[in-house]
């Protein structure tokens, strides 16, 4: 605090914290429990690739990174809260723009360095069984001299496991923040196997319903289809990533034993991309036999509504005319049924003969004319 209101560090960061602590309320002031374990999951200070101290606080991880020479930092964060992103930002000296994405999220997978300090932007993936659909979380890292800080803003990955991979491996550990680095994009591009597996079994299962005629496999495969391209944005910039590290971006001090691991994270990463763009490329062809298929049944059920249209018409041919024909002599016998005084052939004696050859000539020719045109 200095006189009285909160220390804004100047330039665009100082903006983004503002924003940030609109989002998620007022952080709790530095010297609060919230503020010290709100947001830090484990932090943790390793010489020689052993656990050396396992700080409760940022302050204390830092004091104890200052006492001890040699000493690397791990600390890890989940959704922190402001009072510890700007802790970590002075402690480190962290640059602006790094320190505004990781407080924004909502980024691509990337690499950059800002002076001594690498930023990097990766995007994790697990598969939900239950509910059948891929979900994605974003994992932020700063790697230093003597430090690594991963800044997670979901589920995946879990970097517990890698903690305490890395914990049994002190010569691995012992090789410093970019072996920690390394860890974890081999933990992330594992994690895609699953999901490489359950998109697959979900594909499988949409052929069966587009072929079982099942109305609701346009959804499915237009909502598949969509967490398959958000998979691809997650999968193939981090190509570009394991290439710029493979290249010496990472360190100007190149550990060979680490290129071989980060060698084989590219394999195997490579395989996921070539897996993933092979399932796009199959959901738009199942898309467009969907098209064929729906198209066809739609023709066939218009066929049928033809046909029938047809059978209907030929019906109401039928009944109209026999309705024609039996209103011939109906009229004719309405006629002479009105009984006035005056009408000729009442006293005729062949008045009755000839009414009925009248109705009977009338009928005769009605239904020779009906017949002909083939509604008989």
């Amino acid at each position: 605090m200095v006189g009285g209101r909160r220390f804004r560090p100047g330039g665009g960061f100082g903006r983004q914290l503002d924003e940030y602590e609109t989002r998620v309320g007022v952080a709790p002031s530095a010297e609060s429990p919230a503020a010290s374990h709100g947001g830090l999951v484990d932090s943790a200070v390793y010489i020689r690739g052993h656990r050396f101290a396992s700080p409760s606080g940022l302050a204390e991880t830092y004091r104890c990174l200052q006492e001890q020479d040699g000493a690397m930092a791990w600390i890890g964060l989940y959704r922190p809260d402001i009072e510890q992103i700007t802790s970590l930002a002075r402690e480190f000296r962290l640059h602006d723009l790094a320190v505004e994405d990781a407080i924004n999220a909502h980024q691509r997978p990337k690499l950059e360095r800002y002076g001594h300090t690498l930023f990097v932007v990766l995007r994790a993936a697990r598969y939900n069984d239950l509910r059948e659909e891929v979900e994605f979380s974003e994992l932020h890292l700063f790697i230093g001299p003597g430090f690594v800080v991963t800044v997670r803003h979901g589920e995946a990955p879990d970097l517990a496991a890698v903690r305490r991979r890395l914990e049994t491996e002190a010569q691995m550990l012992a090789r410093g923040p970019e072996a920690v680095l390394y860890a974890i994009l081999d933990q992330v591009v594992d994690g895609y196997a699953p999901v490489v597996a359950g998109l697959e079994n979900d594909i499988d299962e949409i052929e069966t319903q587009v072929f079982g005629g099942d109305p609701n496999a346009s959804r499915r495969i237009y909502g598949l289809s969509r967490e398959v391209i958000q998979f691809q944005r997650a999968a193939r910039p981090l190509l570009s990533v394991l290439d710029a590290l493979a290249d010496g971006a990472g360190s100007a001090s190149a550990d060979e034993e680490l290129r071989r691991y980060l060698r084989d994270v590219i394999d195997h990463l490579t395989q996921v991309v070539e897996r993933v763009d092979s399932f796009r490329h199959l959901l738009q062809n199942i898309l467009t036999v969907n098209a064929t298929l729906v198209s066809q049944q739609q023709n066939e059920e218009m066929r049928s509504l033809t046909a029938a249209s047809y059978s209907q018409n030929e019906e109401l041919k039928k009944v109209s005319s026999w309705a024609a024909i039996l209103f011939a002599p109906t009229l004719i016998g309405t006629v002479y049924g009105m009984n006035f005084v005056h009408m000729p052939e009442l006293n005729w004696r062949f008045g009755y003969l000839f009414a009925l050859l009248l109705m009977l000539l009338v009928c005769g020719t009605l239904y020779v004319i009906f017949k002909r045109r083939g509604w008989l």
